[in-house]
């Protein structure tokens, strides 16, 4: 039976119901499985052409016990979550000029790779929140994507508040809609005068109040949230089975390795990635950064640091400078020493800054390799891409892509690059790029409909008064809650 543990070493034998329901560890830290599993050939090959639905439902087979969600549960869950997509294959591959494979992902409602891992959480927490006629309250901070794409998978459910706070104006005009537009009671949104780094510190304080958590069912659907990067193992299986070309590979011989391009903000496609490299898949993975570049001074100096303030770019959804889901590849990396992640951690966390050991360095860099783009390059990425294939990218999958036009392919060697987003939610960044792209009905539409927000304004005791009020929040929407009774009947 699968069983999930904290990587700070101080949480054992949750099962996954428990850390669905959780942000953080108790301890700190981030839940991971036990165990992973490891698939085989034989596995892959059997897996070879199922609809991308069909694959997350066999992924998350592994991970989730079928006891806590049956198969056929599962099978319906998936299928709900994925219904409202614009394409029937949810997810699909580009394949372009001089073997550029780009795999969308941004299919979903808020046109961003987080509605596929989003869809199918909500629709997890509303299955065992119906079963228990239970109520919980989901807390997110954004960079951008995140925060909409939990407001469009949540809104209306009855056992579900979402309490939503985003950096103003450093998102963009189609993100922010996304999530201010929407009016539903069980929806509250907050623009604070800050980053999203700056947002991530009242948030972690609130999740370490396990007094609070407890009494108000407080959660995170950030990719804190293990069931997000769950979903997202699918992802990089199916790029797997559909580009490697495994299917030519001799009976016998070892599978194809293949090159997966992530753009990177906090990790969590690149955890998801490593896990995958995990259970057995030849990934050679790529993290692309932004000038917000912690990751890639990680992988190629140790130097685990924040540069002093968050650099804002073309690509918001990943000017990120504590990329979280690293303590994850950490622990894996590490052998699962709870108690050495536990140390660089908190370290990390009080100064904001950290040196990897030179083997520990090694081992990570051995990992992942990594790259780092300036706004001249995005913008350079996308006119080529568009010149070479009338393909427009948006500024996020530019910062992958753009290592197909500057590391040399080796020969043999496929290659895959992430598309995280739809062009269609940058329109500032296509056109700085000198590029057109048609916006889509349901994004002109936005334009239109009516908005609500609350402002968190930068003061002397700006993270204490933060707190304050997202803690008032929560307390106040359960009060609602709790007047109104049962949520199901």
């Amino acid at each position: 039976m699968m069983r999930y543990c904290s990587t700070r070493g101080g949480v054992h034998g949750w099962d996954f119901r428990d850390v669905l329901f959780s942000g953080y560890a108790p301890d700190g830290g981030m839940f991971m499985p036990e165990t992973v599993p490891v698939l085989g050939p034989d596995t892959l090959r059997c897996w070879k052409g199922l609809p991308y639905s069909k694959l997350v439902v066999e992924v998350a087979s592994l991970f989730v016990p079928a006891h806590l969600i049956p198969r056929d549960d599962l099978e319906v869950l998936v299928g709900k979550a994925f219904s409202g997509f614009s394409v029937p294959e949810i997810i699909r591959v580009a394949r372009l000029k001089e073997g550029l494979s780009v795999l969308e992902l941004f299919h979903g409602d808020t046109l961003a790779f987080k509605d596929l891992a989003m869809t199918c959480t909500v629709h997890f927490l509303d299955y065992f929140l119906r079963k228990e006629n239970g109520r919980a309250t989901v807390l997110v901070g954004t960079s951008g994507d995140t925060g909409g794409s939990a407001i469009q998978s949540a809104k209306g459910l009855p056992g579900l508040d979402v309490v939503v706070v985003y950096p103003r104006g450093r998102v963009t005009p189609v993100q922010e809609k996304h999530m201010i537009t929407c009016l539903e009671d069980n929806v509250h949104v907050f623009a604070a005068d800050g980053s999203s780094d700056d947002i991530d510190q009242p948030l972690r304080r609130l999740f370490a109040d396990q007094q609070l958590v407890r009494s108000y069912g407080l959660m995170s659907l950030n990719s804190v949230n293990w069931s997000r990067v769950m979903i997202q193992l699918a992802h990089f299986i199916y790029a797997y089975l559909e580009l490697s070309g495994m299917e030519q590979a001799a009976a016998g011989s070892d599978l194809p390795e293949l090159e997966v391009v992530v753009p990177t903000g906090g990790a969590g496609n690149i955890a998801a990635g490593y896990i995958v490299k995990q259970m057995g898949l030849p990934l050679k993975l790529v993290a692309m950064v932004n000038s917000n570049d912690i990751v890639h001074r990680t992988v190629t100096t140790g130097d685990f640091s924040m540069a002093p303030s968050v650099t804002q770019t073309l690509a918001p959804a990943i000017d990120i400078q504590d990329p979280y889901n690293m303590e994850r590849v950490f622990w894996l990396l590490l052998g699962r020493d709870g108690n050495s992640v536990k140390s660089m951690m908190e370290k990390f966390q009080s100064s904001h800054r950290h040196i990897l050991p030179e083997h520990h360095r090694k081992l990570l860099s051995q990992a992942v390799s990594t790259g780092t783009v300036n706004d001249e390059g995005i913008l350079e990425t996308m006119r080529r891409c568009w010149k070479e294939n009338q393909y427009v990218l948006c500024p996020h999958t530019a910062v992958a892509v753009w290592h197909h036009y500057h590391c040399p392919h080796s020969p043999g060697l496929n290659r895959c690059y992430i598309a995280t987003a739809s062009p269609a939610k940058f329109q500032a960044a296509v056109l700085k790029a000198g590029l057109t792209f048609d916006l889509p009905e349901p994004v002109l539409a936005l334009d239109k409909l009516p908005t609500r927000s609350q402002n968190l304004e930068r003061s002397l005791n700006w993270c204490k008064d933060w707190e304050d009020r997202l803690k008032e929040c929560i307390q106040s929407v359960s009060t609602v809650r709790n007047n109104l009774g049962t949520y199901y009947t």
